[in-house]
């Protein structure tokens, strides 16, 4: 008899489920989609149980598409998108939807922090700088903001430990995103209690540490009936959707590095030893014993996504014409515009930007715009600028003696 794999995938716009066989080819696959809700400026939340019931939706799609036994899956792993902070009450249930990684809501909350703790005090505990995006300054605001929300949690998920507590009624936190809390010591893997006191977080509201691949629990009754699983089959903790990609594109030894060009962008640079940078971005990966270097950036696919929508008619009628894909029909319209676009040069900080200079203030800019360009120089531009931006993340660390030779492309951008 068979046996299969199944794996979840929380991702910014949509939770991906696949089955794998045991020798890790496909079997089959689902996604579905979820809202991103902006109440206010500066803010970007998702709502944790819209990841649940997409979850159960792709897992059952995904067994019904296979014409496989739930019994004959014989684990789960999950990963996930950076920095949520969701509050749970004692029965389980999310208090309140959670910032996600774009929301930078809590930058005058850094600001304070950084002033009364020390940005080298944070940096030497955590490899990290103290940015609104990650998971602590979030857990703060609901302190500051929402006391009612932050006396009532019981404890603060991220979201793949969101997913693996539906599964089996145990909260986790897994170590490749222990990262998004600066009350966790990257070296040694485990809650700091000074640095938790210095910054006014309760570790009584942060679950237990596991290993990435270590396994927290078997799916419940009812986790079960709303996915199609078999009770009591193993749930992983799972990682950082990044590092899981990065292991997935081969890079799990000194010195190498994964490129990524989803709908943002960004790169992680394998080390056997922890070396932060205070504008970069530190990890452990989902191997046991190496760490990531990483640079996050908000410039990927998203760019060309954004032009697709908004002009990039003619691409998706030729498109429909030729029977193909209007990202192809972009890429091949690029290469007929030199190296440098002619002098056109695109920002691709459509969302602010993250490493290495977080600012949520800037801005995507077209720079060179004349009457000799044309859609073609603008599309190449895009990319290059996408380029750079990780250009910029790869030549920082450099400044720590991080090199980096090879790159193992991965995301929508490595089809181009």
């Amino acid at each position: 008899m068979s046996k299969y794999l199944l794996g979840i995938d929380v991702g910014t716009s949509a939770c991906k489920v696949a089955l794998f066989s045991l020798d890790g080819q496909v079997v089959s696959t689902a996604t579905e989609s979820y809202q991103l809700y902006h109440p206010k400026a500066s803010y970007v939340e998702q709502n944790p149980k819209e990841w649940w019931e997409g979850v159960c939706l792709a897992t059952r799609s995904c067994i019904q598409k296979a014409k496989v036994e739930s019994k004959d899956i014989v684990g789960v792993g999950i990963d996930g998108q950076s920095w949520s902070a969701i509050p749970m009450d004692q029965k389980g249930r999310a208090l309140h939807n959670t910032p996600i990684w774009m929301d930078t809501r809590a930058k005058a909350i850094c600001q304070r922090t950084i002033e009364r703790v020390g940005a080298d005090r944070i940096l030497a505990v955590s490899g990290n700088p103290y940015q609104p995006t990650y998971s602590t300054p979030k857990i703060q605001w609901f302190k500051e903001y929402m006391p009612e929300v932050y006396k009532e949690a019981e404890v603060f998920l991220q979201c793949n430990s969101y997913i693996a507590y539906k599964l089996t009624d145990r909260y986790s936190q897994e170590k490749s995103q222990g990262y998004g809390l600066h009350v966790y010591d990257i070296q040694r893997g485990v809650y700091d209690e000074k640095m938790a006191d210095e910054l006014g977080i309760d570790l009584a509201k942060l679950p237990p540490i596991y290993n990435c691949h270590d396994v927290v629990g078997g799916v419940t009754t009812k986790a079960a009936e709303e996915t199609g699983l078999a009770e009591g089959t193993p749930v992983v903790a799972g990682g950082l959707d990044a590092a899981c990609g990065t292991l997935g594109a081969g890079v799990y030894r000194q010195g190498q590095t994964q490129e990524q060009g989803g709908q943002a962008g960004g790169m992680s640079i394998c080390l056997d030893e922890p070396r932060a940078h205070q504008s970069l971005i530190l990890g452990n990966h989902v191997v046991e014993g190496q760490w990531l270097l990483q640079g996050g950036t908000v410039g990927g696919g998203g760019t060309l996504n954004w032009f697709n929508r908004e002009l990039g008619h003619l691409e998706q009628q030729l498109a429909q014409e030729e029977g193909g894909n209007a990202f192809a029909i972009m890429s091949r319209e690029a290469d007929t515009i030199p190296v440098g676009s002619e002098g056109l040069t695109f920002l691709p900080y459509m969302s602010g930007e993250r490493s290495p200079i977080w600012d949520e203030h800037a801005k995507g800019v077209f720079f060179g715009l004349d009457f000799s360009k044309t859609r073609a120089h603008m599309i190449r531009a895009i990319m290059e600028g996408v380029a750079y931006s990780l250009l910029h993340n790869l030549k920082t660390a450099e400044e720590i003696g991080v090199t980096v030779d090879t790159l193992h492309a991965m995301g929508g951008s490595a089809n181009s």
